[in-house]
């Protein structure tokens, strides 16, 4: 079975962010995020976002009590819980991991060398979102 050709992410990950200004600013402050794309709202707000990293992307906006910001809820509206996690894979995870603490994340599980190959944490940011980054790449299979 051959692998499929990617050019970039097919699955994008979409977060809303109460001060998504904000938000964008820290992303890309502590987890390395570059603007590609920031449309604001008439409200001040953002209406639609894009960051990349790498390959990857990520979609945000502002809350919203719009058809589709009625089905999502903030971590802080249900415990700190998360029913999925935006996985990203980074070079240097150690460096990564210290840029991230420096610039306020809430470490969630600390930097750790794992027996599957790679190493990974996961944190939290200013409004709670839960994420993971890692050195392990499923792309590839020689991945460290």
């Amino acid at each position: 079975m051959s692998k499929p050709v990617v050019s970039g992410s097919t699955i994008i990950p979409s977060l809303r962010y109460r001060d998504a200004h904000a938000a964008i600013d820290w992303l890309c402050k502590a987890f390395g995020f570059q603007k590609h794309v920031v449309y604001d709202d008439e409200n001040g707000g953002v209406a639609h976002a894009q960051l990349i990293y790498g390959s990857g992307m990520l979609m945000l906006g502002s809350v919203n009590d719009n058809a589709f910001g009625q089905r999502m809820v903030q971590p802080d509206e249900v415990g700190g819980r998360e029913t999925q996690c935006a996985c990203v894979i980074v070079k240097d995870c150690k460096a990564h991991y210290e840029q991230a603490k420096a610039a306020g994340a809430a470490i969630v599980d600390a930097y750790e060398e794992k027996d599957y190959g790679g190493a990974g944490y996961s944190c939290r940011d200013p409004e709670g979102h839960l994420w993971w980054f890692g050195s392990y790449d499923p792309w590839n299979e020689h991945s460290a």
